[in-house]
């Protein structure tokens, strides 16, 4: 019997089917007693990844008890979701609120199935009568410079005057290079003018240091605790533009590492107001919360999200991996190209995704930890397949697989074999005139 054969008959042995995309009780389950939940995605853009991740975090809010999600977005943009669902809020529904995410990839966030769990939040929160009880909605990404320095001004502005006179002289450092973040980057990285890492970092020490006598209960907690983590993006993001021209590893350690402390920022402040442990689900893509010691990335000396809160919360954290093998996903062709409607190639033998097939289940799910035996058939490595906001099936090989040891990456695995694209609020009516292909799956 051939090694491939052994492992497919593992698989068919541990592999668990699911009835349909509301079918989570089963996942829940597994999850126990974990107080961070990462849900992954092999892509940015299929429906069923969202739809699942959204059913399952509506019933860990729902029944057990969860106090937030954290995903993969820009925290000033993510706030003001967060604001729409915990109420009150200057946007009159869920689409106006989604309205922050205006910067390339919009579809991530602003799509149906996302606006559809955003409506679902806000009616949940409508039914709890104490504000600091309702469930909120949070980014845990790096990338908005201007509109984080933006808010630090506003906040302060209101709350201390002077203050916000000192952020606004060292947030001028930036001039108008704050606008165009990758080229302040490229133009402190290659010594055409000082950076402004002394400025940003004096900024958020004086914001900090604001918290330090503020006791939980207080009014303002919160704003001041968004506008500290505003500080921190601004800190960060200042040092992750100047990072991209000096190699990938680096500033992809340095994204991960700020979502990870973000990450746990959240639910120490969570904490405090609750009076006990806060638990998050947390929305990120497969490369980001699978352990990255289970990939070949680690060579690089890449960590990502997974590993640093396996290791810093190792008991708490369960990380879910979704796969598929075969669709159609909403994806770019080139960064800030449009958004378009892409057929997925059947995924590669030796991969992961093609041993899920080859169980032949529509929709099912592969609990990883608790058995040795299914562990060291996938320990590997394999292949796997990683699709974010570009997808380019002509070099996919090379461009969107890598391998992993699939048991150590994950604590579970959810796998779609047929997926679909998901539908983007903006420029919706491409969805309507571009249907499959009649070569479609081959292409060909």
């Amino acid at each position: 019997m051939t090694a491939d054969r052994k492992v497919l008959e593992q698989l068919r042995r541990h592999v668990r089917p699911l009835r349909d995309l509301d079918d989570v009780a089963p996942l829940a389950e597994a999850i126990g007693d974990a107080t961070l939940v990462l849900l992954g995605e092999a892509t940015h853009g299929t429906h069923e990844f969202y739809r699942m991740r959204a059913r399952l975090t509506r019933r860990l809010v729902e029944a057990h008890g969860f106090d937030a999600v954290a995903v993969e977005a820009d925290w000033p943009d993510a706030l003001r979701v967060s604001r729409y669902v915990q109420r009150p809020s200057d946007d009159a529904d869920g689409r106006a609120a989604l309205g922050g995410f205006e910067r390339f990839p919009r579809w991530m966030w602003r799509n149906e199935d996302v606006l559809d769990f955003v409506e679902w939040l806000r009616g949940h929160n409508q039914g709890i009568a104490e504000p600091a009880a309702r469930v909120g909605f949070y980014g845990l990404d790096l990338y908005s410079l201007r509109a984080s320095m933006d808010a630090v001004l506003r906040y302060l502005a209101h709350a201390d005057p002077d203050a916000a006179a000192r952020a606004r002289e060292r947030y001028a450092c930036f001039d108008h290079l704050a606008e165009d973040p990758q080229r302040y980057g490229y133009v402190t990285n290659y010594g055409l003018r000082d950076d402004c890492e002394r400025e940003v970092l004096q900024q958020l020490r004086e914001l900090c240091s604001r918290g330090a006598a503020q006791g939980s209960g207080e009014p303002g907690v919160d704003e001041l605790f968004y506008a500290q983590q505003n500080a921190r993006v601004v800190r960060n993001a200042e040092h992750y533009y100047r990072t991209m021209f000096q190699g990938r590893s680096d500033s992809w350690n340095l994204r991960d590492t700020h979502m990870a402390d973000t990450l746990q920022a959240l639910q120490s402040h969570l904490a405090r107001l609750r009076g006990r442990p806060a638990r998050i689900v947390v929305w990120a893509h497969n490369s980001h919360i699978g352990d990255a010691r289970a990939t070949d990335v680690r060579h690089d000396g890449q960590v990502n999200l997974g590993q640093l809160m396996r290791e810093r919360a190792p008991h708490e954290t369960f990380l879910l991996g979704f796969t598929t093998h075969t669709g159609r996903v909403a994806a770019a062709s080139d960064w800030d190209a449009p958004v378009e409607h892409k057929t997925v190639r059947p995924s590669r033998a030796g991969s992961v995704e093609r041993l899920m097939h080859e169980v032949g289940l529509p929709l099912s799910w592969l609990p990883l930890t608790g058995d040795e035996e299914l562990r060291r058939a996938l320990h590997g490595p394999y292949l796997t397949r990683a699709i974010g906001v570009i997808y380019r099936p002509d070099t996919e090989l090379l461009s969107h697989y890598f391998k992993t040891s699939v048991a150590e990456q994950f604590d579970a695995l959810v796998h779609v074999d047929h997926s679909r694209a998901v539908r983007p609020l903006d420029d919706a009516q491409l969805w309507e005139h571009n249907p499959e292909p009649e070569t479609y799956p081959s292409g060909i």
